[in-house]
């Protein structure tokens, strides 16, 4: 992951961010525009958000970043009003049914 002060250099306009970057980058002298998000435009961000973190995840391959993606799921869980034991609960009724990963199996083919 790269550091903080790299990753503020190039953070691009029209993003999510964390609800402290405004003061991290009060304290490092940095200027900046926020505004509170309405509602479908928060939503939209919520997803680009998660493309970015997953994306990220594959590049870096670290825990740090797969807890990033478990932090915009929380959001997207919050907004949606997605309860998440309900969720989880989706989740082992589908293993349940279909099976998890564990196995590492690769569909080569269907014939």
């Amino acid at each position: 992951m790269l550091p903080f002060d790299a990753l503020w250099a190039e953070m691009q306009n029209k993003k999510l961010i964390r609800d402290k970057i405004p003061e991290i980058l009060e304290g490092k002298g940095v200027k900046y525009v926020t505004h509170t998000a309405h509602d479908g435009e928060y939503w939209e961000m919520l997803k680009e958000k998660l493309t970015e973190e997953v994306k990220e995840f594959i590049e870096f391959q670290s825990e740090e970043e797969l807890a990033d993606i478990l932090e915009v799921i929380d959001a997207i869980c919050e907004f949606r009003r997605i309860n998440r034991d309900e969720l989880e609960s989706l989740k082992i009724d589908k293993r349940k049914k279909r099976g998890g990963f564990g196995k590492k199996l690769i569909l080569d083919e269907i014939r």
